[in-house]
């Protein structure tokens, strides 16, 4: 029974500060039949990745990724619609199939990039081969990749079988389809570029909410703000009120002070973490920023002097 008589109902047990004795296996992660196992076992068996590592043959300095693990989330990435090499990042630690496939190495996306830029004629050709084994192996088309479990009288359907001629049109179509997306890719890659900044993956936290201490802080600094805001607009309208009224100075402030003690703050009231001065404002072309409101103000008059500095004061 609880503190009102009530029935206690019992809930599964959640601690999420839990300390596993046994860590999680990562085959635990994703079911058997999952697309990001049938890539795995693609990349890490069936394609000739000679190149890839040919091309580390003489390289010096720390050690590269793994290019079975790059083209692991690569080739997910595209099956699955996530070409961006941000994305791709944030993907590696927030999607499990994505964590299953690069074993929770979570490469940053400026890794992941320059892998694509260096590889890029070899990744269209490795791309290839993959196609050409999901299509063997019933997948539908890249970017929207589904098993084909239909079966008609047998299991080889002559729907199934190409001419020669046909596999080399079919090849060619495949192979353009997998040049316009890399050049889509190395496109978003360049956009992101310029709208975060080179070194930025674009959803950091501000650096004052990195740490959580300061996430702490920041928080309590912000409630505080929007409490003592709301105590002097209350305090303000109730001494107007009393004013207007007629009421005695000693009238006015106690009623100021009542209505601020009392004051809660509005549900919507918010504070930004970056900027604590700045306020939610609608702008010209009709939607809602934080912004600060900056006014001008100037007089005129005639002088005698030729030049414009020597007459303009602050």
């Amino acid at each position: 029974m609880d503190a009102n008589g009530g029935v206690r109902k019992r809930f599964k047990a959640f601690v999420p500060d839990a300390v596993m004795l046994v860590p999680p296996s990562l085959e635990e992660w994703l079911p058997q039949g999952h697309l990001a196992r049938f890539i795995g076992e693609l990349v890490d068996g069936e394609l000739d990745l000679t190149r890839f590592y040919a091309s580390y043959a003489k390289a010096k300095g720390q050690p590269p990724y793994d290019p079975r693990l790059m083209l692991r989330i690569l080739l997910y990435g595209y099956c699955v619609g996530v070409r961006s090499s941000r994305e791709l990042e944030r993907a590696c630690t927030d999607v499990v199939a994505f964590r299953w496939l690069c074993a929770q190495q979570a490469p940053d996306f400026r890794s992941i990039g320059r892998f694509r830029e260096r590889h890029l004629a070899a990744l269209a050709n490795v791309f290839l081969q993959a196609l050409e084994l999901c299509r063997a192996a019933g997948m539908v088309s890249l970017g929207h990749v589904a098993l084909d479990g239909t079966k008609v009288r047998a299991n080889a359907s002559r729907h199934k079988a190409m001419s020669y001629a046909r596999l080399t049109e079919k090849q060619k179509v495949l192979a353009d389809e997998i040049s316009d997306l890399m050049a889509e890719a190395k496109s978003v890659d360049a956009a992101e570029d310029a709208r975060y900044g080179p070194g930025k993956r674009g959803d950091e936290l501000p650096a004052e909410l990195a740490n959580r201490a300061r996430r702490a802080q920041a928080m309590k600094t912000a409630r505080e703000s929007i409490e003592a805001e709301a105590s002097e607009r209350a305090r303000r309208e109730a001494e107007e009120k009393a004013r207007a009224r007629g009421d005695d100075d000693e009238d006015v402030s106690g009623k100021g002070e009542a209505a601020a003690a009392a004051a809660e703050p509005k549900p919507t009231a918010q504070r930004n973490f970056t900027d604590p001065d700045a306020r939610i404002m609608k702008t010209a072309d009709g939607s809602y920023h934080y912004c600060y409101n900056c006014e001008t103000c100037f007089s005129w008059s005639g002088t005698g002097w030729q030049d414009s500095y020597r007459p303009i004061h602050p």
